[in-house]
């Protein structure tokens, strides 16, 4: 009982220390990489950028700057707090700590989509479309099974429809790369799988971000109903929450959310099912703080692995990878560690 207080107080603390750690963290990305940059040379660009005047930076470093660095920056933040926010929000709505973004099989639909587009031979956007609409449609199938069985666990039912679903679409995706072109279609389909934020432009930025804010918007609205939503349905309908309707409406948003960021990113695993857990070592279990707490933990991971990504060796490393190599170690670090449950 004495902890909440604490938490409490060590909320605001937290995220303003978090919220300093990701503009360094920014600073270090755009810094970093084959072609030297100086702190000044990122402000003297942006601001002429913004004013329309001239900077006084080397052309090519401001290229560099400009088209490149910065983008990529912005992408691995969308993509990181998008993650860590949809991980939260399922982890708390299915009331499980080993719940992540892809539990109702987004990641397999947009993967799925993503890979008909590249056997196709389609333009980039129609492949970020697809991987999009794959992966709301996967969850819209799973949500339909869901409805049809009403009489028996909600939650079972979709945990066990999304795992149905995303191993069909697997199987899918694995039928494509059969078929697939070998010299072509198959190393991208398979590099996109792994994840990767190097072709990531300022168009890809302007396409997904209205999805993100339209997704975190009922996020920050029902922020206190998601407390409820931890608790089983009777007890949440009992306190005057209708859990039906705020279930589909934050599945909907987080869905959305993380259909945007993997149509740009392809596949990052354990950022949804790892920050959360690392969220609530800071903040404690409380919505209105865990929410923007994960999203900066996500974002600062989320540059910072990429900036190795790109620097750790000649050719780049995918962020699949490196996710799933810093990430699990991690998590069993904390699954041994941790003497208190999750909530």
């Amino acid at each position: 009982m004495q902890q909440q207080p604490k938490a409490q107080h060590a909320g605001p603390i937290a995220i303003g220390a978090l919220a300093a750690l990701l503009v360094a963290v920014i600073l270090v990305a755009i810094l970093t990489g084959r072609y030297p940059v100086m702190p000044g040379d990122i402000f003297a660009v942006v601001v002429a950028k913004l004013s329309g005047g001239e900077s006084g930076v080397a052309p090519t470093i401001e290229t560099v700057i400009w088209n490149v660095r910065l983008p990529r920056v912005c992408a691995g933040i969308l993509v990181g707090a998008s993650l860590a926010a949809a991980g939260a929000v399922y982890q708390g709505l299915f009331r499980n700590p080993l719940v992540s973004p892809d539990i109702l099989g987004v990641s397999t639909g947009a993967s799925f989509g993503a890979a008909v587009g590249i056997f196709l031979s389609l333009s980039v956007l129609a492949i970020q479309g697809l991987a999009f609409a794959g992966g709301l449609a996967a969850v819209a199938i799973v949500y339909a099974i869901g409805s049809i069985v009403r009489e028996r666990d909600p939650i079972l039912v979709l945990v066990l429809a999304g795992v149905a679903i995303g191993a069909l679409l697997g199987a899918c995706v694995s039928l494509l790369k059969v078929l697939a072109d070998p010299y072509n279609q198959l190393p991208a389909i398979t590099f996109w799988l792994l994840g990767s934020l190097a072709s990531v432009n300022r168009a890809d930025l302007g396409s997904i971000l209205p999805a993100v804010l339209v997704a975190l918007l009922p996020m920050v609205l029902l922020r206190w109903r998601m407390n409820l939503m931890t608790l089983d349905d009777e007890e949440a309908r009992a306190l005057g929450v209708e859990t039906r309707w705020i279930r589909i409406v934050i599945v909907a948003a987080a869905t959305l959310m993380t259909a945007a960021a993997v149509s740009i990113s392809g596949i990052i695993g354990w950022i949804g099912l790892l920050v959360p857990h690392v969220a609530r070592m800071f903040v404690g279990p409380d919505f209105s703080r865990l929410l923007p707490t994960s999203m900066l933990i996500g974002a600062a991971y989320m540059v910072g692995v990429d900036t190795l990504a790109r620097s750790i060796a000649a050719i780049e490393v995918p962020l699949g990878i490196l996710t799933a190599a810093i990430g699990a170690p991690f998590f069993l670090y904390l699954l041994l560690t941790t003497r208190r449950g999750w909530q």
